[in-house]
């Protein structure tokens, strides 16, 4: 199969395991906080596994690079963020009356899903069996962050079928953006090592400062700390056994 089939194939089954995240709240529609907190722990602990599995595979060429790219993707995370005004958005306010905020919930998961699209993208150029780890991993990390947003806007007044939906297309740009930076990535080597280090930083930042400040506010430390370790400590392993 072409290589930008595969990329396409597997970015979309991460995309679309997105519908699965509303799974948890059938039937249940304002779920325990705390169920929000894991979800968001579970997501963090994977995508930290992916940012570690990249950063290995960056450090063994020019760690230099790595370390500019991770720099300038942490930069492009906040200006992002800022520009839009989500960087202080509480995920804990389902309550929330504010027309935008709806709105808001789902551009963050858009934002989430198009640095996580580069992630894939740049793992699928490492080598097509990494990168289709590391896109199965962001799949399931998608189940739970999906939960969260579905929770969100479900509350206010948008149905299950139609949170679904939009809980896919939220992960459209995931697609898009595995598929351009692995293009470019392959069509320019010299590049490899930084767009490695720019998906280690963006994913870092994301679980720094996002998505594990409101696990400790919705379900507190403990809890949180070890379902994250555990998740990311299943996907290293699993890297290391596939190496």
């Amino acid at each position: 199969m072409d290589p930008v089939l595969i990329v396409l194939l597997y970015s979309s089954i991460a995309a679309f395991a997105a519908a699965l995240g509303v799974l948890p709240i059938v039937g249940r529609p304002s779920p325990p906080l705390r169920w929000m907190g894991w979800a968001n722990a579970l997501a963090s602990g994977l995508m930290l596994g992916v940012a570690y599995s990249l950063m290995v595979a960056g450090l063994e060429g020019r760690p230099l690079h790595v370390g500019g790219g991770a720099l300038l993707g942490v930069l492009v995370v906040w200006a992002t963020h800022a520009l839009t005004g989500t960087a202080d958005l509480d995920l804990n306010r389902l309550d929330e009356g504010r027309p935008e905020y709806g709105y808001q919930v789902i551009l963050v998961n858009m934002l989430h899903a198009a640095h996580e699209g580069v992630a894939i993208g740049v793992a699928m150029a490492v080598s097509m069996s990494f990168g289709i780890l590391m896109a199965l991993s962001l799949a399931v990390h998608n189940i739970p962050e999906a939960t969260v947003m579905t929770t969100v806007i479900s509350r206010r007044g948008i149905g299950l079928r139609n949170a679904t939906v939009l809980a896919i297309v939220a992960n459209g740009l995931q697609v898009l953006n595995a598929i351009v930076t692995f293009a470019i990535v392959v069509a320019a080597p010299v590049l490899l090592p930084w767009a490695l280090g720019f998906a280690v930083g963006a994913l870092v930042y994301l679980v720094l400062v996002e998505l594990l400040p409101e696990s400790y506010r919705q379900a507190g430390h403990t809890s949180i700390a070890l379902v994250t370790i555990a998740a990311m400590g299943v996907v290293v392993l699993l890297q290391g056994r596939a190496g």
